[in-house]
C-alpha cells in the first residue's frame, strides 16, 4: 500500500466482532479506530474524517440504520454495514439510505477484506474505456465514448443537458443545483455518463464499479441506480436521465419535453 492508510472506523458493539474486524483490516493496512456504540462513533467519524465505516445494525443506543444517515450528513466515506439480519428488505433499507455495502453475520475475514480492497481500486474519475473492459457488450461503432477517465484528461466537466457532472471536484448539479450524492453513486454516474448513448448491463456496472466476484450482487446496481434517479430528479413533463431498457440494463438520457 503506497501514500497514507485509509483510515477505517469500525462501529461494533459485540467485542469478538469488533476485534475480529480490527484485526483484520489492520492486517490490510488500514489505520483502524473502533467504537461500541453509535454516538461513540459518529463522534468518531467527525473527528478522524475516515474513508471507511463498518456499521453494525444492532447497536445499544442508536439503530445502525439512524446512525448511517447521520454519518451520511457529515462524511462521504463508504459504509459497509454487517447485520445478523439477513432479509432482503433489511438490505435494500440500508443500501437505500446511504451504505455502499451489506455483509452478513456470520461473514468471512477474507471476503470483508477483498470487498473493502476493492471499494478502495475503484477509479475515483470513473472507468476506462466500455470497449476496453467489457467485450461481451461492445458498443456500436457509431456509439463507441471515451471512458470517464479519457473524459477527464480532455475536460474536467462532463455535461449532458441540465445535468453538469465535474470529475475533478467529483460534484453533481441539475439545473446548477448541486444534487448530493454518495461516493458510490457518483462511481455509477460517472461511469455511465462517459458513454452516455450506450446500454449498461447491471452485470457490466458491477463488475466496473464494486469489481470482479460481485456477481450475485446485482440488486447493488438497482438500488444505487434508484438512490440517483430520485436525487436527480426530473423536470415535469420530461424523461428521466438514467432510463431503464428491459431486460439489460439502463442508459443515460437527456431529459426533453415529451
Amino acid at each position: 500500500m503506497t501514500g497514507p492508510a485509509p483510515v477505517v472506523v469500525v462501529v461494533e458493539d459485540d467485542i469478538d466482532t469488533r476485534e475480529l474486524i480490527e484485526h483484520s483490516l489492520g492486517m490490510k493496512g488500514y489505520e483502524v479506530h473502533t467504537a461500541s456504540t453509535g454516538r461513540a462513533g459518529l463522534e468518531l467519524v467527525r473527528r478522524v474524517a475516515p474513508d471507511l465505516v463498518t456499521l453494525d445494525l444492532g447497536l445499544p443506543d442508536l439503530d445502525g440504520t439512524e446512525v448511517c444517515r447521520r454519518v451520511r450528513e457529515v462524511s462521504d466515506a463508504y459504509i459497509v454495514m454487517i447485520s445478523a439480519r439477513s432479509e432482503e428488505v433489511d438490505r435494500l433499507i440500508g443500501l437505500e439510505i446511504g451504505a455502499d455495502d451489506y455483509v452478513t453475520k456470520p461473514f468471512s475475514p477474507r471476503e470483508l477484506q477483498a470487498r473493502v480492497t476493492a471499494m478502495f481500486r475503484r477509479p475515483r474519475l470513473g472507468a476506462p474505456a466500455p470497449a476496453a473492459l467489457s467485450p461481451a457488450l461492445p458498443a456500436p461503432a457509431e456509439q463507441e465514448q471515451p471512458g470517464a477517465a479519457a473524459l477527464a484528461e480532455e475536460a474536467e466537466v462532463v455535461t449532458l443537458g441540465r445535468l453538469r457532472v465535474d470529475l475533478e471536484s467529483r460534484s453533481v448539479t441539475v439545473d446548477d443545483t448541486e444534487v448530493e450524492l454518495t461516493r458510490t453513486e457518483f462511481d455509477l454516474l460517472a461511469t455511465m455518463i462517459a458513454a452516455p448513448r450506450r446500454v449498461w448491463g447491471r452485470d457490466v456496472l458491477l463488475r466496473l464499479v464494486w469489481g470482479d466476484g460481485w456477481a450475485a450482487d446485482e440488486h447493488l446496481v438497482e438500488v444505487h441506480v434508484g438512490n440517483m434517479r430520485r436525487k436527480l430528479g426530473k423536470a415535469p413533463g420530461s424523461v428521466p436521465f438514467i432510463r431503464t431498457v428491459r431486460g439489460v440494463g439502463y442508459r443515460m438520457e437527456e431529459p426533453s419535453a415529451v
